[in-house]
């Protein structure tokens, strides 16, 4: 199979898998520039599933880069209202959307971390009712991500540029499942083992989960009613849809008041071009109190205080460690993969949808079932060969979910 061929079935898999475009849809697809040869195909193969309409934003990392090289102080606060506008309006139109996020894990290190957390800060208040609509799941999105040299250079630093870029694309061809003669057959094969997975976790509606390891005894209280999902979604008017390719996660939502002890990471956190390792979050009646880091301790710590729910949980996510993206051995520097890699934790904003009935709460009466707000949403990786991660049930009895980071079940 030729590189081609496979990069035409990322794109069908992005269309008919991830946001699955119905006929007479528009579309909005965000990509960087050095992605282009993947976003002309899926910009194809979108009108060719029907698409009305397939509108196209670039960005550029050496644009961005510029911003805070050059730029006047004082400017930090400004955001294009015709960027707000045309999300806002794509959302509220039900149109499918598509991003391919591909950028450089470290571009901003060594940028003056407070202009890099204001523009992070207000590009989420700008968006925020683009999030909601992501949040309650009324649209269907989709995520992914294409290789391009600053990405495969920290990946691979020991090989040569063209090396690099070869050796990124394969391993992102085949954690999604790009490199098989029926990608859609296989995606299905592999929706349903997380559809079995969920269903079992529905069953059994556990009170909380108690996490174990080293560096690690945390317990996180579950929401009640909460849904375990993961794989497929459905939005609002019934088209089913994948947010992330890969996904490898079932997930759900954390109650944002009932998370004590501490957790520590296992996968480094590339957060607004700076890299957070090291480090281990202390929690209190859901409140991280104590934060501390080997390395990006102060840009962890100004994640933390962008707003109240930044220091609080929104999703508790599983992923086995034997996850094809897992026993790849790499480090991708990239949370779309690294999550994939393993059970994760996400700081911020929780998806309403992960409680029964929640797309149709208000925020305060999610808030009231223990769902939290914020205008972040940041994952970072937990899970290893060395977690172990337990059920707790109301009457405090407890069973095993996760043993050495394999299903117990």
């Amino acid at each position: 199979m030729t590189f081609e061929d496979k990069l035409r079935n990322y794109a069908k898999l992005i269309v008919h898998v991830g946001v699955n475009v119905q006929k007479g849809q528009r579309v909005l697809l965000r990509s960087a520039v050095e992605s282009a040869s993947l976003a002309r195909l899926v910009v194809e193969e979108a009108y060719k599933a029907g698409a009305s309409y397939v509108d196209t934003i670039w960005n550029d990392d050496a644009v961005t880069l510029a911003r805070f090289q050059h730029a006047p102080d004082g400017t930090f606060e400004i955001f294009p209202d015709w960027y707000a506008d045309a999300m806002i309006n794509a959302a509220n139109r039900g149109d499918a959307i598509i991003s391919i996020r591909s950028s450089d894990p470290e571009l901003l290190a060594g940028q003056d971390e407070e202009k890099v957390a204001l523009v992070e800060r207000v590009q989420r208040a700008e968006l925020r009712a683009f999030s909601e609509r992501i949040m309650d799941s009324s649209i269907s999105w989709t995520l992914v991500s294409a290789p391009i040299p600053g990405w495969a250079n920290k990946v691979f630093p020991d090989d040569d540029p063209q090396t690099q870029l070869s050796k990124l694309w394969d391993a992102v061809f085949k954690a999604v499942r790009a490199d098989t003669k029926d990608p859609v057959g296989e995606w299905q094969t592999h929706l349903k083992v997380l559809e079995d997975r969920r269903a079992y976790l529905n069953n059994k509606q556990f009170h909380a989960l108690k996490y174990t390891g080293p560096g690690t005894d945390l317990t996180v209280g579950l929401a009640d009613n909460h849904v375990w999902l993961g794989g497929v979604q459905p939005t609002k008017d019934g088209v089913i849809y994948v947010a992330n390719l890969p996904t490898e996660e079932v997930f759900t939502m954390p109650h944002r008041a009932r998370v004590d002890g501490v957790i520590k990471n296992s996968l480094p956190l590339s957060y607004t071009g700076t890299l957070i390792d090291d480090f281990e979050l202390t929690f209190e009646n859901g409140k991280v109190v104590k934060a501390r880091a080997g390395k990006g301790e102060k840009t962890l710590k100004r994640l933390l205080e962008s707003d109240e729910g930044a220091s609080r949980l929104g999703e508790v996510a599983l992923v086995p460690h034997s996850s094809p993206i897992s026993q790849t051995g790499t480090l991708f520097y990239n949370t779309l993969y690294d999550e994939n890699a393993a059970s994760h934790l996400a700081l911020g904003r929780a998806y309403r949808f992960t409680i029964e009935g929640g797309s149709d709460m208000s925020a305060d009466e999610a808030e009231a079932h223990g769902a939290n707000d914020s205008l972040s949403h940041v994952d970072f990786m937990v899970g290893s060969n060395e977690l172990d991660i337990d059920g707790v049930h109301k009457d405090g009895t407890t069973e095993p979910v996760m043993r050495k980071g394999e299903w117990a079940f």
